[in-house]
């Protein structure tokens, strides 16, 4: 059945081909926006987390929301500014939404929230499951907050869905553009200890797991977004330089390098989230890119 669905933080990485998959598939779709612009067959909302403003009239006729809100993580430097901005943008864009589903009386049907893996923090070689503890740090803390204000859809009768996203590969940039450069120039190896474990997901898989959650009343609550397969940081690399057609060089880069390089920052790359995909595979949803080096191959051919 078609729904009619509003999206906020259209504009990123997933967003676009979200949209394009979305409308293709016969539903129609509307996005909210902070600058004016235009897109072919889809309605644009204004709204301003940050003043708290919001197009009430984005919610007319509206039976389902998906939230992919956020200030990039990696964008800049941790300050206590900015990780407060990055928590803000997540946390701010969601109370924004509810508000106006409650000033409407919208009848909305399922909000289904972007997430991340960083709610598990660094867990070795624990495998992390939807009702594994939370991690302690920054971005557990994060992710705590950015689902709690998700959950306020529940008391409005409404079903939540909270994909929990983990590294997403894609030929449009993203993490993969920052790991790759390392590599293209010849200079290619692990970091920290290298046996960190990588939830990578192909943009494809994950486009697909929000359209599933879209579509499948059954969910509800969190599922992690990443493939069956984790690798770790040593695996990841050399498999990237092996596609790249680049060496991959025998020795890591240390935990005091990456430190006095990124600062606070540096647990990105370093932390281990050894995720498990049970929980969406259950769902019957069928991940089409299960091995790294195949995901790879496949998003380098669609650079060329």
């Amino acid at each position: 059945m078609a729904k009619n669905i509003l999206i906020a933080g259209a504009t990123g990485l997933v967003g676009e081909q979200l949209i394009s998959k979305l409308l293709a598939d016969g539903h129609q779709v509307s996005i909210l926006a902070r600058k004016k612009t235009s897109k072919k067959d889809v309605k644009v909302f204004s709204w301003d987390v940050y003043k708290q403003t919001i197009d009430n009239s984005a919610l007319e006729g509206i039976d389902t929301i998906i939230n992919l809100t956020g200030e990039g993580i990696a964008d800049k430097p941790w300050t206590e500014e900015r990780k407060q901005q990055i928590i803000d943008s997540r946390v701010k864009a969601a109370e924004l939404i509810f508000k106006a589903v409650k000033e409407t009386n919208s009848s909305i049907e399922s909000y289904v929230s972007a997430s991340a893996v960083g709610l598990y923090g660094d867990r070795a070689d624990e495998i992390l499951e939807e009702d594994s503890l939370p991690g302690t740090g920054f971005m557990p803390d994060c992710c705590l907050a950015w689902e709690k204000a998700a959950d306020q859809g529940i008391a409005l009768g409404i079903r939540v869905v909270k994909i929990r996203i983990g590294i997403v590969l894609s030929e449009k940039g993203g993490a993969l553009a920052t790991m790759e450069k390392p590599i293209r120039y010849f200079a290619g190896s692990a970091l920290g200890s290298g046996q960190q474990w990588m939830p990578w997901i192909h943009v494809d898989d994950l486009v697909n797991i929000f359209i599933k959650a879209v579509n499948d009343k059954n969910m509800f609550d969190a599922y992690n977004a990443s493939a069956p397969s984790p690798v770790t940081n040593e695996t990841f690399t050399k498999t990237l330089a092996k596609v790249l057609g680049r060496p991959n060089w025998p020795f890591n880069v240390p935990r005091f390098v990456l430190r006095m390089l990124l600062g606070e920052m540096s647990i990105l790359p370093l932390i281990s989230t050894n995720t498990s995909a049970q929980k969406i595979l259950n769902t019957g949803f069928q991940f089409r890119y299960l091995n790294l080096e195949e995901a790879l191959k496949a998003i380098y051919e669609q650079k060329k």
